[in-house]
């Protein structure tokens, strides 16, 4: 019942609209390029002392999505949102300073299993047509039923092997891997659990890198005319190199987890300003 009533709030919310950029067309992006201003409003910059260090995606006016690889507390951290180049945020940016990490309970550091966390901002964001936010399957089978299309990779990270963080977002178009491939013996050779996701070119050069961590993997139902949050960026081989794609937790695997943890700090909320009201209440019968 709950992931029923968060897929209805997503629905309400009109998530996964691109209000300043066109559907995609049938013509590819290859490799990658700098992004359009305002072509992907659920790009968030995770930043330590405001240096970039990993990327998010906004799915509510109050949590944005990570990898849990990224964080080991969130002193200092602070979210960054509708930007394209880190160097000159601009009039349609909005920072927040982050609440609470909540990484997930089964992650697992040495195989990147369960590579996922939500960032609790500490005041909600305004949605602009800069600032928006991206839906999410809520089940495997959900995202099957999306028929989804046009799949693009996002981020700040480096370019090339070892690089740096780049200063302008960068956008490429790729395909997803099938995992039964993905792990064969020349790939990842069976690393890939059902929690993750392969996306990339099947002859290379089209990938995540560093700094992109925790970045979104979107692709585009047309069905629906929304993009969808399907892959969260967690870990790689020597970025782009054949037979090594970008790996990807796998959000329709994490779509109750994703809902029950938003919807427990709604509670919360709840019932702490119901124990305000009361005391308050007892407060004014107490001058009478």
């Amino acid at each position: 019942l709950q992931t029923v009533i968060w897929l209805f709030v997503l629905l309400l919310d009109g998530c996964g609209k691109r209000k300043l950029a066109v559907p995609p067309g049938a013509s590819r992006i290859i490799g990658g390029r700098d992004a359009p201003e305002g072509a992907w409003p659920w790009q968030a910059s995770i930043q330590f002392l405001g240096t970039h260090f990993c990327g998010g995606t906004i799915i509510s006016n109050k949590w944005v999505v990570s990898a849990a690889h990224c964080y080991h507390n969130y002193i200092f951290l602070t979210v960054l949102v509708g930007i394209t180049a880190l160097s000159k945020p601009g009039p349609h940016s909005q920072r927040r300073g982050v609440k609470n990490v909540i990484i997930h309970e089964r992650y697992d550091f040495n195989s990147s299993n369960n590579d996922v966390a939500l960032l609790m901002l500490k005041s909600p964001l305004k949605f602009t047509n800069y600032i928006q936010p991206c839906c999410i399957p809520m089940s495997i089978n959900h995202q099957v039923a999306l028929n989804l299309s046009n799949c693009f990779i996002t981020g700040w990270g480096s370019i090339n092997y070892k690089g740096g963080a780049v200063d302008m977002l960068q956008e490429a178009e790729l395909e997803l891997i099938e995992t039964l491939r993905c792990n064969q013996k020349h790939w990842y050779n069976g690393l890939i659990t059902e929690n993750m996701l392969c996306a990339g070119m099947l002859t290379g050069g089209v990938d995540t890198c560093q700094g992109d961590s925790g970045s979104p993997l979107q692709c585009y139902s047309e069905k629906d005319d929304q993009y969808y949050l399907i892959g969260v960026t967690s870990f790689g081989e020597s970025c782009g190199h054949p037979h090594r794609p970008g790996v990807y937790s796998k959000t329709s695997a994490f779509g109750k987890w994703l809902a029950e943890n938003q919807l427990k700090d709604r509670a919360s909320s709840h019932r702490l300003f119901s124990s305000l009201i009361l005391v308050r209440i007892f407060a004014a019968l107490m001058l009478f």
